[in-house]
């Protein structure tokens, strides 16, 4: 497929798939429940550390963790208790667990007492044309404080190889200026240009038989590698070929 042919392709799946109808099936409804921007932005940071695995159990799963902050996340996390955090035990996903919970809530709240929040964490060591290096900080100031070794485990650093999936995804729905409705688009500091595709298994495979993908490794490398070349088809916004490498994997067994 000749480059222009390609661009024409994933432009077209793109118009497909980045729909308000996309929402339905996606964790990214769980930040659209809030108008509020730290709202906005803990229940889409929390959503997404627990995407992964079967879609229907990550989105019941984060709703549950909404219910369980009182549906007020920014309340909860600049003014819960130890009763309240003894209420997240029961939460499970995976491997996600109650103590991984409160431990995030912690860590959230130290962002939010001491470093501006979120937006300002990730923008402050944002590159010209990487998040890599501002992910790898975010998570060395996310555990900062006395943690839960085991929860390190649910935030990647992609400086030590991770791909760094569900970040990336979290940083699309923060970041990318979307006219369909999608994502939400409400950070300012961090231009879509610099984001990265959340590279998963389906994505992947998608990329590979488009020959946007080499590496056979859905890893930090293989990141690199398609953030080039989906920038050299859209300099502005690149990630918007999440939509159609995603949609062509899980809705059409491409």
């Amino acid at each position: 497929m000749k480059k222009s042919e390609l661009k024409n392709f994933l432009d077209e799946k793109v118009l497909q798939y980045n729909t308000l109808d996309f929402i339905e099936s996606d964790p990214v409804q769980i930040p659209h429940l809030f108008t509020r921007k730290e709202d906005v932005e803990i229940a889409g940071f929390l959503s997404a550390t627990i995407a992964w695995g079967n879609r229907t159990m990550i989105i019941k799963n984060s709703h549950r963790m909404i219910d369980l902050m009182g549906n007020a996340p920014f309340d909860f996390v600049m003014s819960h208790s130890n009763d309240d955090l003894q209420r997240l035990e029961t939460f499970v996903h995976r491997t996600f667990n109650g103590q991984d919970f409160s431990s995030f809530i912690k860590s959230l709240q130290n962002i939010y007492q001491n470093h501006d929040g979120l937006e300002a964490v990730f923008s402050k060591h944002q590159e010209p044309a990487s998040m890599q290096k501002s992910i790898s900080e975010f998570k060395k100031i996310f555990f900062e404080i006395p943690h839960q070794y085991r929860s390190q485990k649910h935030v990647s650093d992609p400086l030590n190889g991770s791909a760094a999936k569900r970040i990336n995804m979290f940083l699309r729905w923060m970041c990318r200026q979307d006219s369909k409705g999608v994502d939400l688009g409400i950070w300012k500091s961090i231009p879509p240009a610099v984001l990265s595709c959340p590279l998963d298994v389906h994505s992947g495979n998608v990329a590979r038989k488009l020959g946007l993908l080499t590496r056979k490794q859905n890893d930090g490398k293989a990141v690199a590698e398609l953030d080039f070349k989906l920038r050299k088809i859209d300099p502005n916004d690149p990630v918007k070929y999440d939509f159609a490498l995603f949609g062509l994997g899980v809705f059409e067994g491409f």
